[in-house]
């Protein structure tokens, strides 16, 4: 059980209270040892015609008081074992959610979802069971089988308790094997349930494209597949518990049998009297329970090893991304940023994203950056939120090298919006107000939806800036998104800004006026815009086109017209759109 060493701070932490639960659980066995006594006595007794009315209504009175202590204690050592229990899930279950949000953007990448929600439920919950009723039966069945042996020789002779015990090394022997098997299978249904949650997650997060492409008979036969696998893994658990639990019981039932032969023919024979031959009885029924806990033991135990192993994988997980022991503080961030020959590849890939990129942005200036899809636009605002750290060359920020910098002060100085518009389903407040530990007032936030062009469409909600938007802002447009996640980005009033083609929803016009708002909004704001929209870019103080991660032409707009390149044909394009869409409307109104 080397796995459980990984949480033994959590056991130091609440190591007082699991004393005390552990006390009161052995003081409460010791009190379920001292019952077959008085049931011993009651039967002598009885059978020696000792018994009258007072000893029996003083028997009945010891039965009541040790059942009523037996009930207080059981309280007190469930409060303080299963309490302690349920804090170290509950920390546990904080702890695994605060590292996770410590690793790179990569990680998530290659780990499904779903398998991290089985992470954060199942296999905790596994861990906990083994932390808490798995304690309880260690030291339950533990002390139970040993004083109650010692209870059962005094009471009798050694020769009746070695008779009836004799199955105890083959219990033993099964409990050994049957573990190592649980353990194994126990991993697998894990693992098939991580499957499950991934694809039910993905199929409710995709249900909008599910419809729209008609997919539900191949999703649903998907689902079935996954669901029977987790169906089949959980199966096979069940039948190695099914044949373990009663084999278990079948074996220790064989000492009934003993004592029901060997045990009478002593009574026969005067050697024991009848008393202690019930009191054994009693004592062979509470050694039972102990040894087929072992078994229960043994499953709580494995299950929560083997989630605690599953666990132990994301724990020894590190960030890629790791900040210097005394990092540099921007304040005040001015916004210079400067790429020198700046290549990047992906995790897993063999070609480069950027090659050899050199970029200067003075503060309060603005780039555009262009180019056609996969040229490795997005890939530089990931470095500049040193969301992956460059592979060669130098990346600086205010002079300093990003790598050396505050990871806090960097990304609390941005205001990022990125290609993906992801929103909580939350109010529409709470999104525009997430940078903020405490919602800010509501001229701050009526101030950034107005710039980002989105307060009129609020308005229209019936509850205002407190409608529930749904799972990923599901009941607005895909303009109404972008704008949105622009307002979230406003808020913070950053000193740098980066957009990554987060007005492609919107129209030209809506377009102009959130550029323009942004340029009243701070004159000094460093802005970096991303977009394959010559409309977006055509304002900026310097536009660079991308081609294969490298700068193949970089100027203003009107000189990169004059340049007649690449990025000449791409507003030759976009021209002949806009003008083919605008004769199809005209086209339109007049039929």
């Amino acid at each position: 059980m080397k796995s459980f060493l990984t949480i033994k701070e959590y056991f130091l932490e609440h190591r007082k209270y699991y004393i005390i639960g552990v006390l009161w659980l052995i003081v409460i066995d010791a009190v379920q040892l001292v019952v077959p006594q008085i049931l011993r006595r009651l039967t002598d007794d009885l059978q020696y015609g000792n018994l009258d009315k007072g000893k029996l209504l003083f028997y009945a009175f010891l039965i009541v008081a040790t059942g009523l202590f037996i009930g207080i204690g059981r309280y007190f050592w469930r409060i303080y074992l299963i309490g302690s229990s349920r804090e170290i899930e509950f920390k546990l279950r904080n702890k695994l959610f605060s590292h996770l949000l410590t690793l790179s953007p990569n990680y998530f990448n290659t780990h499904k979802t779903g398998d991290l929600m089985a992470h954060a439920t199942n296999d905790i919950n596994a861990v906990r069971m083994a932390l808490g009723p798995g304690t309880i039966m260690i030291v339950d069945s533990g002390f139970l089988l040993l004083f109650s042996l010692i209870m059962m020789v005094r009471t009798t002779n050694l020769s009746l308790t070695a008779a009836s015990v004799f199955t105890l090394p083959i219990i033993m022997l099964l409990v050994t094997k049957f573990g190592k098997i649980i353990y194994r299978k126990f991993k697998i249904v894990q693992e098939a349930f991580s499957d499950l949650s991934d694809i039910t997650q993905e199929s409710f997060s995709g249900i909008r494209v599910i419809k729209s492409f008609v997919q539900e008979k191949l999703v649903t036969s998907t689902f079935e597949s996954v669901n029977e696998n987790n169906f089949n893994r959980n199966m096979e658990l069940v039948k190695v518990h099914g044949g373990f639990h009663p084999l278990l019981q079948l074996i220790s039932s064989i000492s009934y049998l003993v004592i029901i032969f060997y045990g009478g023919r002593l009574v026969i024979d005067g050697t024991i009297s009848l008393g202690d031959f019930v009191a054994f009885n009693s004592y062979l029924g509470i050694i039972i329970w102990p040894t087929r806990a072992l078994g229960m033991v043994i499953n709580v135990l494995q299950r929560g090893a083997a989630s605690l192993d599953r666990l132990n994988v994301i724990f020894n997980e590190s960030s890629e991304i790791v900040e210097n022991d005394n990092p540099i503080a921007l304040r005040p961030f001015k916004g210079n940023i400067e790429f020198k020959n700046v290549s990047f590849a992906y995790p897993n890939s063999n070609h480069n994203a950027l090659t050899n990129v050199s970029i200067k942005i003075p503060a309060g200036k603005t780039l555009a950056i262009t180019g056609r899809t996969g040229s490795g636009k997005s890939t530089i605002a990931n470095l500049l939120m040193r969301l992956y750290d460059i592979t060669g060359g130098e990346l600086l920020v205010d002079g300093s090298d990003i790598q050396d910098v505050s990871l806090d002060d960097l990304r609390n100085y941005i205001g990022f919006v990125p290609q993906d518009n992801f929103l909580f389903s939350q109010t529409i407040r709470d999104n525009i107000s997430l940078a903020y530990e405490q919602s800010p007032d509501d001229s701050t936030i009526v101030e950034a939806s107005r710039l980002a062009q989105l307060y009129d469409n609020i308005m229209e909600f019936p509850q205002k800036f407190d409608t529930v938007i749904g799972e990923r802002g599901v009941t607005l447009s895909g303009g109404q998104k972008q704008r949105l996640s622009i307002a979230r980005a406003l808020i913070k009033k950053p000193p740098m800004l980066i957009l990554d083609d987060s007005l492609s929803a919107v129209d030209t016009e809506t377009e102009e006026r959130i550029l323009e708002g942004i340029k009243g909004f701070s004159k000094d704001i460093t802005t970096v815009l991303i977009s394959h929209r010559i409309s977006t870019v055509k304002g900026a103080d310097e536009i660079i086109f991308l081609d294969d991660g490298k700068i193949v032409e970089r100027g203003t707009h009107d000189e990169l017209l004059l340049a007649k390149g690449e990025y000449f044909e791409l507003y030759l394009r976009q021209l002949l759109e806009e003008q083919v869409s605008s004769k199809e409307d005209e086209n339109g109104q007049n039929s």
